[in-house]
């Protein structure tokens, strides 16, 4: 009876085992590719209740690792910005800064201003918006984003519309001046050679990731502004155009500590928000610093990637890359981040 009894265990051990094994091996595993992170080189299994980091259902929580978290744990998200999230720019625009601290950047209509800008790349924002005769300053939002990367120029739009339509994608790209067609549908995607710049569709349309290899991803997605926004807010959008505007999150990896720009000031170490406390829309200003005069140049008074460029005379390997992949299929900071 006893041997029959240990025998029987050992099975269940056995069993127990085998089950733990195909659970595990119908999960993703994450590793983080940053030296400097404490997860560098460890295989950390998907949480059950997001086992996949590109699931087939686009509305489906994704698995992902934080390679700035000291307990190297996977947790679940959204592939969408978190608008309530560090590190995004939403709505009118607010911003939430590293420290979590919320503000207005108001700027102005059809300017550019440098939102980040390190030694290695540089992201800028096109403002788009309109000043009813009442009001003594430009509503404004996120129409663009163009993103400078080694020698590399992408751009990133929310096409003009007069009506929102969702089963219509809104997004428009380019790469170094020439357009660039990303083919709807989830998970479709374009990249360079070794991923080192990747851009991939997190829905059919309207929302999609961008990936700057060592250094960042953002998380866009295009929205109008409502007929009952306009109407709480009186922003008197007109008949012709439902301003169609960017919503963007994002996650930094490895930035100096002089970075700069109107939302990557916040990322730097001794940064003290002049956001006032208890104003219920702290604006920040810096219009003048942080103005550049396209969506892809970063002559900005305070920017520093073109300055640290041409100080160097470096150019970034980033610049030898390859063809188009559309194959539809994903392999998927000094930064603070939540989503």
């Amino acid at each position: 009876m006893g041997i029959s009894s240990r025998n029987g265990l050992m099975y269940l051990l056995l069993l127990f085992a085998f089950c733990e094994m195909q659970i595990i091996a119908g999960k993703n595993t994450l590793t983080c590719p940053f030296h400097s992170s404490p997860c560098f080189g460890k295989k950390v299994p998907c949480p059950s209740e997001c086992p996949l980091k590109s699931p087939s259902d686009p509305k489906a929580k994704v698995c992902f690792l934080d390679c700035d978290s000291p307990t190297c744990e996977t947790q679940c998200k959204t592939r969408k910005p978190n608008c309530n999230g560090r590190g995004s720019a939403c709505l009118d625009p607010r911003f939430v800064g590293a420290d979590g601290i919320v503000f207005y950047f108001h700027g102005r209509r059809n300017e550019h201003f440098a939102l980040v800008s390190d030694l290695s790349f540089q992201i800028n924002a096109r403002f788009i918006g309109l000043r009813p005769a009442t009001r003594s300053r430009d509503y404004t939002w996120i129409q663009a984003l163009g993103i400078l990367f080694g020698s590399h120029k992408l751009t990133i739009e929310a096409t003009t519309a007069a009506t929102w339509d969702d089963e219509i994608d809104h997004l428009k790209f380019s790469h170094n001046g020439k357009d660039l067609v990303i083919p709807e549908g989830y998970l479709s995607m374009w990249k360079h050679q070794e991923n080192q710049l990747r851009i991939e569709r997190t829905s059919s349309k309207n929302s999609v990731t961008v990936i700057l290899s060592e250094f960042a991803e953002i998380s866009v997605n295009v929205v109008p502004v409502t007929r009952e926004d306009s109407r709480i807010h009186n922003y008197q959008i007109p008949d012709n155009d439902c301003f169609a505007h960017l919503e963007v999150q994002f996650k930094f990896h490895g930035l100096s500590n002089k970075v700069e720009g109107v939302l990557g000031r916040t990322y730097q170490p001794d940064f003290e928000s002049p956001a006032k406390v208890g104003v219920a829309m702290p604006v920040v200003g810096g219009e003048d610093r942080y103005r550049t005069t396209s969506l892809v140049s970063a002559d900005c008074g305070v920017c520093l990637f073109a300055a640290e460029e041409a100080s160097s005379g470096k150019i970034n390997s980033v610049s030898e890359y390859g063809v188009m992949d559309c194959t539809g299929v994903a392999n998927s900071g000094n930064g603070i981040y939540s989503f």
